[in-house]
């Protein structure tokens, strides 16, 4: 049997990446300034990808590491891997990708990425791969809208005008045609360059932290929720839903 160790990751194009991640991704998109990708493969098979990018808020985010250089930094902006891939695929790729972005982009001394537990998990591939946790918060940026979640910036944007002065989202929640998803969004950062981790402006949190604040998450459903029915998270999904 396959074992994560068997999975080889090298570059592949943004057009292959952007296509891998569209189709196994559980948002169904990709980051449209992603700048490095990576596959991931199986006996010749590709089963996943991972892209990296400059972070939406640049400015902001380069603040989290003293003296960091506009283009010292770098997000990994989606991973998705197929379910057929063997288990604890996704931390190996991840260690695998720093030491190839370390070796061949050595200008850049970090890398953030954020855990959606809203719509996936809290990020044990993160702390498998040896990624700092730096943040945690609650996130109401995920709406449900008639059945699909859908980014309240998204509905915010210029293709929903506002309605009487509101925003779209507003709208949408005040009238009950729209609602927050609970969860958490967990910050990583993973310091390609040792010296990077002496610079960092923000406090690392030890993974503990998470069950303290109640953020374990698996695939969108709260860990509490998932133990509490003895079940699998898709299992418990359709009973909560219904």
């Amino acid at each position: 049997m396959a074992s994560a160790k068997d999975i080889i990751i090298k570059p592949i194009s943004s057009q292959d990446g952007n296509r891998i991640i569209k189709r196994l991704h559980y948002s169904g998109k990709v980051v449209q300034n992603s700048q490095l990708h990576f596959g991931v493969f199986l006996d010749g098979k590709c089963g996943g990808a991972l892209s990296f990018g400059p972070s939406l808020d640049k400015r902001k985010i380069m603040g989290l590491v003293e003296g960091t250089g506009w283009n010292e930094f770098i997000e990994l902006n989606r991973m998705a891997l197929a379910d057929w891939m063997p288990k604890n695929s996704g931390s190996r790729a991840l260690s695998v990708c720093m030491k190839l972005i370390r070796k061949h982009y050595p200008h850049i001394k970090w890398v953030v990425s954020f855990a959606d537990g809203t719509q996936c998990g809290h990020g044990t591939q993160y702390q498998a791969a040896g990624f700092y946790l730096t943040s945690i918060k609650k996130n109401g940026q995920i709406l449900d809208w008639n059945g699909t979640l859908i980014a309240k910036k998204t509905l915010d944007n210029i293709n929903y005008p506002k309605i009487d002065g509101k925003y779209y989202s507003r709208v949408l929640l005040e009238t009950g045609e729209a609602y927050k998803i609970s969860g958490y969004q967990l910050r990583y950062i993973y310091f390609l360059d040792p010296t990077a981790k002496e610079r960092l402006t923000v406090l690392i949190l030890p993974y503990s932290k998470i069950d303290e604040m109640g953020a374990r998450m698996y695939k969108g459903i709260s860990a509490s929720v998932v133990e509490k029915h003895n079940t699998t998270p898709s299992s418990v999904e359709v009973a909560v839903r219904i």
